[in-house]
């Protein structure tokens, strides 16, 4: 192992996937125990996701589901990746953060992003516009400003009101200016992009102005990364969300995993191949001395502090597989389980 990779921080987000043949409560059962396993295996952080009206991912409520993992495990950091503000008031995000650091306290991180509904019917029902994501740098600050106490309206976010969350920025768009301008830690992807990622690293570096969150810039590269015994076991834990990747491009909804076995027999037309295809270049898959040569030159040209790992695939067992073996690749310790 590296000493690069050993510096490195690793850590994990779960979208919760719903799977063919299985329920979306069950979906949400299954990142609670992958939260346990991960505590385990010793990675620093589990983070959830906000999506709305997706037929394939359950986790809707990142904060409620936060909760629920954090109150199942000891150790590992929880958060979100993340918690959509455009979609909210900051008033109600704060109080929200306020609770689950009460109830968790140093164990809570608050990762931000600035999407909005993924359909016309679902940005409707939130009752929000495509255009609001305008204003996330505006919403960022009033959000951060409850916290600190600094709100001009006269109110008072409790309990969040003196409490030190960290903020992260999910950057996508303009959201590694954004974060740089607010002084924020910044999670940027895809691997699979590299070079645009590497520009919007660097841009942020560059532009970083210390904040009173960080003094200096911190770097979350996030994507996905698959580990097994041969490359060609590696490459089928991608097949599941590379099809429902493909799918959504071309029908306009997002579905259920399906199994590596269903997806090989697929009969694809020529545009859905395209986009499945594309979604299987680029991801680090292999084994485990394949995978820790390409997070070496990952961590090396990027410099970054930590690696988000955000796999998904039908096969729970695989899964965590994968998650064992990167943790070895990166020298993850795992803590004492009575």
């Amino acid at each position: 192992m590296s000493s690069m990779i050993a510096g490195t921080r690793f850590s994990v987000l779960d979208r919760s996937r719903t799977r063919e043949g299985h329920e979306a409560p069950e979906a949400l059962r299954d990142t609670i125990r992958l939260a346990q396993d991960l505590e385990r295996l010793g990675y620093h952080r589990i983070w959830v996701s906000e999506h709305h009206g997706v037929p394939g991912v359950a986790g809707s409520a990142p904060t409620v589901l936060a909760a629920a993992v954090a109150a199942a495990t000891r150790t590992i950091r929880v958060g979100t990746g993340g918690v959509m503000l455009p979609n909210h008031q900051p008033l109600v995000v704060a109080e929200q953060f306020g609770v689950l650091e009460s109830l968790f306290p140093g164990r809570i991180d608050m990762g931000l992003g600035r999407s909005v509904g993924f359909t016309d019917g679902v940005r409707k029902a939130l009752g929000r516009d495509k255009d609001v994501a305008d204003d996330f740098a505006t919403q960022l600050d009033e959000l951060l400003g409850w916290f600190r106490g600094t709100s001009p309206t006269g109110a008072h976010a409790r309990p969040a009101e003196g409490l030190a969350v960290p903020p992260f920025v999910l950057a996508m768009g303009e959201g590694a200016t954004i974060a740089a301008r607010a002084g924020l830690p910044m999670v940027i992807g895809d691997l699979r992009n590299r070079e645009k990622m590497l520009r919007g690293i660097d841009h942020y570096r560059a532009t970083f102005r210390p904040s009173v969150w960080a003094r200096e810039p911190y770097v979350v590269v996030s994507g996905t990364v698959a580990v097994a015994a041969s490359p060609a076991q590696a490459r089928r834990l991608l097949l599941p969300e590379a099809w429902s990747m493909a799918y959504s491009r071309t029908h306009g909804t997002f579905p259920p995993l399906p199994p590596a076995e269903r997806v090989e027999a697929l009969a694809m037309t020529a545009k859905e191949r395209g986009f499945y295809e594309s979604g299987l270049s680029g991801q680090l898959a292999g084994t485990e001395e394949e995978v820790a040569h390409e997070l070496e030159t990952v961590i090396k040209e990027s410099g970054a502090q930590e690696v988000l790992v955000t796999t998904s695939t039908y096969d729970r067992d695989a899964l965590l597989d994968s998650y064992r073996r990167l943790a070895g690749v990166a020298g993850l310790t795992g803590v004492a389980t009575d």
